[in-house]
C-alpha cells in the first residue's frame, strides 16, 4: 500500500523564483513530503503575476533540501517542450537528486503554448500527443539509443547518456475520464484538483482509473493517487475568502476560459466573479478541525497523496500554521 503524504503547492503564478524557493525549503522543514511547482509560461493574472521556469527552479530546490520529493504538476511535454528534451532534463534532476523526482504530465492550456505560434489543436489530439510522448520519454530513459517515427515527434540516433536505472515516475494529471484511464493504464500516478462536484470524482474520474488500471492487470491501489487541494485557513471565515481573491480565475469553467491565451484577459474574466464563486474551489474555514474533516473526504475516496495550496500572499504563515495544526492531526488520524 503506497503510504500517505502531505505535500505543498508552490504557487509560481504568484511569486517570483527565490521567494517561492525560501517557502518551498520551508515546507521541508516544517513537515511536509513533497513539494511541486506548476509549469508556466504566463501566469493566470498579468498584474502582480509570475511564472519563473520549473524545471531549473526544481534543480535549486533539491540543491537546498534533502528529503521531500520535488516534482512538477504540471508540465506539458508535447508544444513548448520537446519530449526528448523533457527525458534529458528529467534524467539529470534523476541523477541529481535520486528518489526524490517526479515528473508531472498533462495535456497543457492555451495561455502556455498558443502564443508562441502554435495551431491550438483539439483535445484528442493534445491527449494522442500526450501519450507519444510519454512512450518516447520512457524509450529514452530505458534504451541505449532511441531512433523513432511517431505521428508528431520525431528521435534520430538519440541517447541519454546521463540517466538512472531506475527512472523517474511519471504522473499524469487529468479533469476527464480520457486521460484518467490513460493514468491508470500507463502512469505511476494521477493528479487531479479539488474544489469541483463530488460527483466528478466519486462518479467519473475514479472508476476511469480503475478501469485504467484493471486493463492493463493493475491492481487497485497500485499507483499514487495525488489530489491538489485548494485551502484557505485564517483567523476569521472573512479573511480566508478574501484570500482566494487572487485565483478567481480557477473558479472559472472550462468553456469559460477555453482557448484563451493573454493573462489580460484571463484577469479580467477573474475580476468580474463575485467572491463567493472565487472561494468556490477552496477548502475556506477559520476551523482547524473543519480543514481536517474536509480533506479526510478525499482520503475517503482512495487519495494517498494529499498537496496543498493556499492563495494568499504570507506563505510562510500558511506553511508553519499548516505544519502545526493540521499535518499533525492529519498524520494522528491516517498513520502517515
Amino acid at each position: 500500500m503506497i503510504p500517505i503524504r502531505f505535500g505543498y503547492k508552490a504557487s509560481a503564478e504568484q511569486f517570483g523564483p527565490g521567494e517561492l524557493l525560501d517557502y518551498a525549503v520551508l515546507a521541508e522543514e516544517v513537515g511536509f513530503d513533497s513539494v511541486f511547482i506548476s509549469d508556466h509560461l504566463q501566469p493566470w493574472l498579468h498584474e502582480g503575476g509570475h511564472a519563473p521556469a520549473s524545471i531549473p527552479w526544481l534543480g535549486a530546490l533539491g540543491a537546498r533540501t534533502s528529503k521531500v520529493l520535488i516534482g512538477t504538476s504540471v508540465l506539458t511535454p508535447t508544444f513548448r517542450y520537446n519530449p526528448t528534451v523533457v527525458a534529458q532534463d528529467f534524467a539529470t534532476l534523476g541523477v541529481l537528486y535520486p528518489g526524490r523526482v517526479i515528473l508531472g504530465v498533462g495535456t497543457g492550456e492555451a495561455l502556455n503554448e498558443a502564443n508562441l505560434g502554435i495551431t491550438w489543436p483539439e483535445p484528442p489530439e493534445r491527449f494522442q500527443r500526450l501519450k507519444e510522448a510519454i512512450g518516447l520519454i520512457r524509450r529514452l530513459w530505458s534504451e541505449d539509443r532511441v531512433n523513432f517515427d511517431g505521428t508528431y515527434y520525431h528521435a534520430k540516433n538519440i541517447t541519454i547518456y546521463d540517466k538512472l536505472d531506475q527512472p523517474v515516475p511519471i504522473y499524469i494529471g487529468a479533469a476527464g475520464p480520457a486521460a484518467t484511464r490513460l493514468a491508470g493504464r500507463i502512469a505511476d500516478g494521477f493528479i487531479t484538483t479539488s474544489g469541483k462536484k463530488r460527483e466528478l470524482y466519486t462518479d467519473t474520474l475514479l472508476p476511469a482509473l480503475e478501469e485504467g488500471l484493471s486493463k492493463e492487470g493493475r491492481a487497485p491501489g497500485s499507483i499514487d493517487t495525488l489530489m491538489e487541494i485548494k485551502v484557505s485557513l485564517d483567523e476569521t471565515l472573512e479573511a480566508a475568502q478574501e484570500k482566494t481573491r487572487f485565483w478567481a480565475p480557477l473558479a472559472l469553467t472550462p468553456e469559460e476560459k477555453m482557448g484563451i491565451d493573454d493573462p489580460i484577459e484571463m484577469q479580467r474574466l477573474g475580476e468580474e466573479l463575485p467572491i463567493e464563486r472565487a472561494a468556490s474551489r477552496f477548502i475556506v474555514s477559520d476551523d482547524p478541525d473543519e480543514h481536517v474533516e474536509r480533506i479526510a473526504w478525499y482520503v475517503s475516496l482512495g487519495f494517498r497523496h494529499l498537496v496543498f495550496h493556499d492563495p494568499g500572499h504570507d506563505q510562510e504563515a500558511f506553511l508553519r500554521r499548516y505544519g502545526t495544526e493540521i499535518l499533525p492531526r492529519l498524520r494522528a488520524r491516517f498513520g502517515a
